[in-house]
């Protein structure tokens, strides 16, 4: 039954992206007044997923073949890899290395070969292999002193308005990147000067409000309107941590704050 399922998940969604190949795609425009990117994104589909209803899920039951961890592949650079994928090379690594699916099962779901399905896992592992953080530098545990201390900093520096300290927490090689927009800023240089003329423009400051997406720390972000004392939501963050510092930062807009419990508005600190 479980393969059944699958069989029939898997090449619905096949179809939908065959379909959505045939349709043009629409040129987004990058925001007004932000500094010339240092890349194009290409992020077709992202969306952040509450850790509190992944606990309500039942513990998965991959076969001998999974090859990642539950946390790994829920992950937003997992999935922001996978889109980077041909479709069918995406869905033989899902079933094989996240499912646990083995070769012969995957080729009947498929209406393929083994070798087809081999050779397709061969080339997606290749390609995550570039695209994924290095297994050198993991994450720190949920929870732990060092993912704390990460968390308290930036709070406090978008809290304060102090980009220099939100900077000092990025790696080298940081990018920051927002779905289906056109823009990506890598580097700590380009992404301070992105932080100036975006979030911290005109001597903004922010609040946080702290919860977790994908296994990752977030945060809603509320702008502070110094007016009224009042915080309104600008959107969510969600962070992927190497050791102690940030290695990326993916925004979304206030569409997905509902899927988190944030309100649009904070009341004043007073």
């Amino acid at each position: 039954m479980r393969a059944w399922l699958f069989r029939i998940a898997t090449n619905r969604c096949l179809d939908a992206l065959r379909a959505a190949r045939r349709r043009p795609a629409l040129p987004a425009a990058p925001p007004p007044g932000l500094p010339e990117p240092t890349s194009s994104s290409e992020v077709i589909w992202l969306q952040p997923y509450p850790d509190v209803l992944l606990e309500d899920l039942p513990e998965p039951a991959p076969g001998p073949e999974a090859r990642f961890l539950a946390r790994e592949a829920i992950s937003l650079a997992f999935v922001t890899a996978l889109q980077l994928l041909p479709p069918r090379q995406r869905a033989v690594l899902v079933l094989r290395d996240v499912l646990g699916f083995r070769s012969k099962e995957v080729a009947v779901m498929l209406e393929s070969s083994e070798d087809s399905v081999s050779s397709a896992l061969k080339h997606a592992r290749a390609t995550l292999h570039r695209r994924l953080p290095s297994p050198a530098d993991p994450p720190p545990v949920p929870g732990s002193a060092v993912e704390r201390d990460v968390v308290e900093r930036l709070t406090r520096a978008y809290e304060t308005g102090d980009v220099d300290a939100v900077v000092a927490l990025l790696t080298d090689d940081v990018i920051v990147t927002a779905p289906l927009a056109p823009a990506a800023y890598e580097g700590r240089p380009a992404v301070g000067r992105f932080l100036r003329s975006g979030t911290f423009r005109d001597g903004r400051t922010c609040r946080l409000i702290a919860t977790r997406a994908n296994g990752q720390p977030a945060f809603g972000l509320y702008v502070q309107d110094p007016m009224t004392d009042v915080a309104h939501a600008y959107g969510m963050l969600v962070l992927t941590l190497a050791a102690g510092q940030v290695t990326a930062m993916t925004g979304f807009d206030n569409s997905v704050l509902p899927l988190f419990g944030l309100p649009r508005t904070l009341p004043g600190h007073g």
